[in-house]
């Protein structure tokens, strides 16, 4: 087996030649055999083991296994111990998910403290063979179907092209101890009711079906390049940015032949779940959103709109006083004293000062505001109507900022002043406010 790993590497990993790599080391037979396969290489290593104290004194005796290895052996040796129950308590996450998330922060923080090169894991194709059937049954899409990545970032997984057998072969003709895992007996979890109910069926229906499996999964890996690459593609055509937002033209969107395809290949990576929600805003009226943790997708009109959640209270104001000249959060406004009117535009007012009452105050416009647009000599009419007749999107509405002097409504920003506190004849001291990006 040594041979057929270091020519594995050598044609699909000759990255790791002359680097220093750790290898992540359970005291279980995969990672055991790893430890041996590249003692005997000759690579320049290191042993790393988490104890996740969830086996009682088992955890310690694993513990105490690895680290006397590593001891004998003259490795470097690196070990943590984690209290894996509570972390997935205090984040209500299982308990499989918690170990995996505490295991791999800890591998990174290694890789910098102590300047190696990769983390390398034990992972194996009978592994990978049960990932893609846990993914299958739960309905994931085409990249949890492409199995565990061989390379991830710094994690390396050396062992995937060879199976359980082998590794099991190997250890045995070379005598190399390790630690059983008393968890691996029980089918209390999915993955060991895979593997030890469905995974040994399918190799008796087919003697050759990890090998099947293995080039079914090249197939996939290689589809879904094929794939990321068209939506690229398709994205450029069919999305503009501004900033953090992002507009998806739905007339081009439903030109496509699969739009959902296309929607769930873009949309995934912000943490979207509801994809069932997400698809029907496409025929939903404007107004309709979907969450994710962070983002929010809308229906606006002839696109959607995806941006960040605004995390602004639509309650909090902010004051100004008179003798604030700049506020930059959170917008940017400057306020001038100025002798006359000049390059007014939409993102700058001239008012009459005297006819401010201080503290301005800064904040969201909200539903019922009601001012005295300019120019209508002063009929009042509501804000959310201003914001249909100039036909503001729903997305600049709710980003959009009111300045208000005791109460009253100076100016929409960047859409429309009050008439009560513009320029007249009896002016005498005007301040410009303009608003900057």
């Amino acid at each position: 087996m040594i041979q057929q790993v270091e020519k594995h590497i050598q044609q699909n990993l000759s990255f790791l030649q002359g680097k220093k790599v750790i290898l992540a080391t359970s005291g279980g037979i995969d990672s055991m055999v790893m430890v041996h396969l590249f003692q005997q290489m000759g690579f320049n290593i290191a042993i790393a083991h988490c104890n996740f104290q969830l086996r009682g004194l088992e955890s310690f005796e694993d513990q105490n296994f690895v680290q006397e290895y590593a001891s004998n052996n003259n490795i470097p040796f690196f070990f943590t111990q984690f209290d894996t129950k509570a972390f997935a308590e205090d984040f209500k996450i299982s308990t499989q998910v918690a170990a995996r998330e505490l295991r791999y922060s800890w591998f990174y923080e290694i890789l910098e403290q102590e300047q190696y090169d990769y983390i390398l894991t034990a992972h194996h194709a009978d592994d990978a063979l049960e990932t893609f059937i846990i993914n299958l049954s739960r309905g994931t899409g085409i990249e949890g179907l492409t199995g565990i990545p061989e390379l991830n970032d710094r994690v390396v997984r050396p062992l995937l092209a060879f199976s359980q057998d082998e590794i099991t072969r190997y250890a045995q003709e070379n005598n190399i101890k390790w630690r059983e895992d008393s968890s691996n007996a029980t089918d209390k979890y999915l993955r060991n009711k895979i593997r030890h109910q469905i995974v040994p069926l399918l190799k008796d229906i087919n003697s050759n079906f990890l090998s099947s499996f293995l080039k079914t999964q090249t197939y996939l890996q290689e589809v879904n390049v094929m794939m990321e690459d068209a939506a690229i593609m398709i994205y450029q055509q069919v999305a503009k940015q501004e900033d953090e937002i992002i507009y998806l033209d739905i007339k081009k969107l439903k030109q496509l032949p699969n739009y959902k395809s296309y929607l769930y290949q873009w949309l995934k990576e912000f943490e979207f779940t509801s994809w069932d929600d997400i698809y029907a805003l496409v025929e939903s009226q404007s107004g309709k959103f979907v969450l994710a943790p962070q983002y929010r997708l809308l229906k606006d009109r002839d696109y959607l709109i995806l941006s960040p959640i605004n995390f602004v209270d639509e309650r909090e104001e902010f004051k100004i006083d008179r003798d604030l000249h700049e506020i930059i959060s959170p917008i940017h406004l400057s306020f001038q004293s100025v002798e006359k009117l000049t390059n007014v535009n939409k993102n700058i007012i001239f008012v009459d000062a005297d006819k401010l009452k201080y503290p301005l105050v800064l904040r969201r416009w909200r539903e019922g505001d009601v001012f005295q647009p300019l120019g209508m000599e002063g009929k009042s009419k509501k804000v959310s109507k201003i914001f249909k007749d100039e036909k503001i999107s729903l997305l600049d509405k709710e980003n959009s900022w009111i300045l208000c002097s005791n109460e009253a409504i100076v100016w929409i920003l960047s859409i429309r002043q009050d008439e009560r506190f513009k320029i007249d004849q009896q002016t005498k001291n005007i301040l410009k406010i303009e608003r900057r990006s």
